[in-house]
């Protein structure tokens, strides 16, 4: 019998957190995914997963309406939740939060821990780094709901912000992933018995010891407690404030908050936009600009002051951006991923290069996969557009990868030897 922690997957997209967690280490297994997208007939992610990793265990549809009676027991949940509430892309009018009709789902995640006799021991999750100050006029009301109810269902959570790219990876992607130890886990047990917080956080922590920091200032470590009925919380935290109390790593024991600002600390080689691009020669011909085109590309993408109108309230304001690199550098690791990135129409947020010959042309899909850290070709059953779309949708796998060794590196310390394999 093999030692296993087993998966569940929630809101699996094309399988990120499987690819990574698997690929680290042998001591995975997944026993159960689900991945639905609302609002469509075409389910192209759950597809594509499916062609992928069979669709034994795969559940294709509306995560509210499994009962969880239905999910096998395991081990670790991990998902990157829908973030469109939170997403940069948005402003900050439109950035609803918890509210919004994705970001409400943030409850299944909640149901699914509460109703499970058996809690999971791990969690491990991922959204945009806007949750930590969501929504605009209650700077990190939304991350302190999830942090009290996660507290309160008997974890400990840790969080960081990491940039992908400040760790060698060839795309400059900034997410916020947490881990959740359950109070029945030797690592919950371990950090009570510690009593050391900040030194979790720091340097002998998964995510610490999966991405090194710079040393830190411990007068800049920020500490209070999250108090108050969820409801409470929900109408109170963060009224007033500016600056969201949540800074880019923390944690969370028994309510108590502790949280600071850090600095990645890396000396590696850093992966280019430029080394992952494929041969000229194998560009299909529609993915370059046409020079008709090449003045709305320029104008997009240029600096510009614009007159605009609120249509709530028909106020007139100034709007103003800033230029972008264009061509993009192929010298440093790409910009953000976005899901707009296909279809051959002239874009801000599109990637644009320049070949050797001088013409310029937008990244391909396999390009893209490659920026995420994906195989080659792991979306290639769907169109050129909807694959980008998965893509902007998907995660640096090369991070989930990293964390995911430094668990089970933990784990061969203070226990692996609770898991085994209960499936033949």
């Amino acid at each position: 019998m093999k030692k296993k922690v087993r998966i569940a997957e929630l809101f699996a997209g094309v399988g990120g957190f499987r690819l990574g967690l698997e690929k680290s280490s042998k001591h995975y297994e997944t026993v159960w995914s689900n991945q639905w997208e609302p609002g469509t007939n075409n389910q192209f992610a759950s597809e594509i997963y499916k062609k992928r990793f069979g669709d034994k265990n795969h559940s294709n549809e509306d995560i509210a309406k499994v009962p969880t009676s239905k999910i096998p027991d395991f081990d670790l949940l991990c998902g990157g939740f829908p973030c469109q509430d939170y997403s940069v892309a948005r402003t900050l009018n439109q950035a609803t939060g918890l509210k919004g009709k994705k970001g409400v789902l943030w409850w299944e995640i909640h149901r699914v821990l509460n109703e499970k006799k058996k809690k999971p021991e791990f969690l491990f999750l991922e959204n945009v780094d806007r949750l930590l100050k969501s929504p605009a006029r209650q700077r990190g009301r939304d991350f302190a709901i999830m942090l009290a109810s996660l507290s309160d269902l008997g974890y400990i959570v840790e969080w960081r912000v990491i940039n992908a790219a400040d760790y060698g990876m060839p795309q400059r992607r900034r997410r916020v992933f947490f881990l959740g130890y359950h109070k029945d886990s030797k690592i919950y047990k371990k950090i009570i018995k510690e009593r050391k917080p900040i030194s979790w956080i720091t340097t002998s922590g998964i995510l610490s010891k999966s991405f090194k920091i710079k040393e830190i200032n411990k007068k800049e470590i920020n500490k209070f407690s999250i108090e108050g009925k969820l409801p409470d919380i929900s109408e109170n935290f963060g009224a007033g404030l500016k600056i969201s109390q949540f800074s880019n790593a923390g944690i969370i024991v028994n309510r108590k908050v502790w949280t600071l600002k850090v600095q990645p600390d890396y000396k590696g080689k850093r992966k280019k936009l430029g080394e992952i691009l494929i041969p000229d020669s194998e560009i299909p011909k529609e993915f370059f600009i046409d020079s008709n085109s090449i003045k709305s590309w320029e104008y997009l993408k240029g600096a510009k002051k614009l007159e605009r109108i609120n249509k709530a309230s028909g106020t007139k304001y100034n709007y103003a951006e800033g230029s972008m690199i264009f061509p993009d550098s192929l010298d440093n690791p790409s910009r953000t991923i976005v899901t707009g990135e296909g279809g051959s129409g002239p874009s801000r947020f599109k990637h644009v290069v320049k070949t050797k010959n001088g013409k310029l042309r937008r990244l391909t899909p396999l390009e893209l996969e490659r920026l995420n850290m994906f195989p080659d070709n792991h979306t290639k059953e769907a169109s050129d557009i909807q694959r980008a779309f998965l893509m902007g949708n998907a995660l640096v796998v090369g991070v989930i990868g990293r964390i995911g060794k430094s668990l089970i590196s933990e784990l061969k310390t203070t226990g692996l030897k609770r898991f085994y394999q209960r499936f033949q």
